[in-house]
C-alpha cells in the first residue's frame, strides 16, 4: 500500500497542491471572517483537480495492470485525500493561532477560530468524505455526482453549524463567549470533530472497499 500512496501522491497530485494549503490558510489572517470557507477551498478546488488528474493520466488502467489488490488501491487514494485534507486544516489552524494574537478584542459575528471551532471543521470533512468515497466507488471513475453531492452534504452541516451560532445563544456563548476560554470545553469539541473525522473516513473506505471489488477496471 506503501508504494501504491507513493505513486499516488507523485503521478497523481501536482505539487502545487501541497501549496495550495499554505496560500489559503492565510485567509484566516483576515479579521471577524467566515472561516469556514478555509477550509472549504479544499473540496472546491483541491478534490475537483486531484480527480481530473488521476483521470487524464488514465490512472485505473495503469493501476489494473499493477499486481495491487483492489482493497490498497481504495486505501492509497483515501489516504492521499486524507493528508491533503489534514494539511489544509492544520494549516489553517496554526495561522488562526496569530489571528487571535492580532485581533484579541475582536467581536466575532461568524464563529472565531478556536479549538472548538476546528473540531466543527473536522466533522464537515468527516461527512465530505462519507458521501465522496462510497460514491466515487461505484464506478472508480465517474466523479462528477459523488463531488457535487458530497460538497452540498459539508455546506449544508456548516451552513446550518454557523446559523446555530448566531441564533442561539448557547452555542454562541460556547464559541465566541465565556465559552470560548474554557479550553476543556474546547479541546473537547476539538477531539470530538477529530474523532468523527477519522470514524467516518474509515467507514467511507470500508464502503468504497466493498463497492470497488464489484468494479471491473478497464
Amino acid at each position: 500500500m506503501f508504494n501504491l500512496l507513493i505513486k499516488d501522491l507523485k503521478l497523481g497530485v501536482n505539487p502545487l497542491f501541497f501549496i495550495f494549503p499554505i496560500l489559503m490558510g492565510a485567509l484566516m489572517l483576515i479579521p471577524g471572517w467566515l472561516y469556514f470557507l478555509v477550509v472549504m477551498y479544499f473540496f472546491w478546488v483541491s478534490a475537483p483537480n486531484l480527480f481530473a488528474q488521476f483521470r487524464a493520466a488514465n490512472d485505473s488502467l495503469f493501476t489494473a495492470m499493477m499486481p495491487v489488490t483492489k482493497k490498497d488501491v481504495v486505501k492509497a487514494r483515501i489516504s492521499v485525500f486524507v493528508i491533503l485534507e489534514l494539511m489544509h486544516i492544520v494549516i489553517a489552524m496554526i495561522y488562526s493561532l496569530f489571528t487571535i494574537h492580532l485581533y484579541p478584542n475582536m467581536t466575532y459575528h461568524f464563529f472565531a477560530p478556536r479549538m472548538g471551532f476546528w473540531g466543527l471543521n473536522f466533522a464537515m470533512l468527516a461527512i465530505y468524505n462519507i458521501f465522496l468515497f462510497p460514491m466515487f466507488y461505484k464506478t472508480a471513475y465517474k466523479y462528477g455526482t459523488a463531488q457535487i453531492v458530497s460538497i452540498v452534504a459539508a455546506m449544508v452541516f456548516a451552513v446550518v453549524a454557523q446559523w446555530l451560532g448566531i441564533q442561539s445563544p448557547y452555542l454562541s456563548d460556547i464559541f465566541n463567549g465565556s465559552g470560548a476560554h474554557n479550553t476543556a470545553l474546547q479541546m473537547s469539541i476539538l477531539i470530538a470533530g477529530i474523532v468523527i473525522f477519522f470514524a467516518f473516513t474509515m467507514i467511507a473506505y470500508r464502503i468504497s472497499v466493498k463497492r470497488f471489488l464489484k468494479v471491473e477496471l478497464q
